[in-house]
């Protein structure tokens, strides 16, 4: 009799640390889930902050430029108020309102494209309206501007609108060729 309750004691003792064992290992999955939970909670919570700081800055992206240009604003309101300007005057405050006004172009890197007469045609960066007979031009190369284009980085904004000189036809050379292109 005495064994029997040995085996009794060893297999309540068996069955207390199974049940310990589950409760520990319940005891583990909680705790993971809930650190899982945090995870996911903390997760979400920095997608909305990126988002909102996302927002944020694409709202007010230009308001560096926008107090550059504040400046010149306050000029041409000037120039349009003054009552008793000369056309000197005018022009002047016109030239430092451009000034002005390249001043903050510079600033936050926005530059001209102005191409010189006989430049390579770059159509990158340049928009030809026309093909004109130049001669003393060199093909593909700019004859004219007609407006200005703008780059802001290196990203262009508006492309320069140029006129360009056509290839001269002759009969050594195919006019089709695009040997002169590059």
């Amino acid at each position: 009799m005495q064994e029997q309750n040995v085996q009794t004691d060893d297999s309540e003792s068996k069955d207390k640390s199974l049940e310990q064992l589950l409760a520990e290992t319940q005891a583990k999955l909680e705790q993971q889930r809930d650190a899982m939970l945090r995870a996911v909670a903390d997760a979400e919570n920095a997608r909305k902050r990126t988002q909102a700081e996302a927002t944020t800055a694409q709202k007010y992206a230009l308001e560096r430029f926008a107090e550059q240009l504040l400046p010149v604003a306050d000029s041409l309101e000037a120039a349009l108020g003054s009552e008793n300007s000369t056309p000197d005057a005018l022009r002047n405050g016109v030239e430092l309102t451009l000034r002005q006004l390249k001043a903050a172009f510079d600033r936050v890197n926005i530059k001209e494209i102005n191409p010189a007469k006989g430049e390579r045609f770059d159509p990158h960066r340049h928009q030809a309206m026309t093909l004109v007979d130049a001669p003393g031009f060199e093909p593909n190369s700019v004859v004219s501007v007609m407006q200005k284009g703008y780059l802001l980085h290196d990203r262009v904004l508006r492309p320069a609108l140029v006129t360009v000189a056509r290839a001269l036809e002759s009969d050594e050379r195919n006019p089709i060729s695009d040997i002169d292109l590059d």
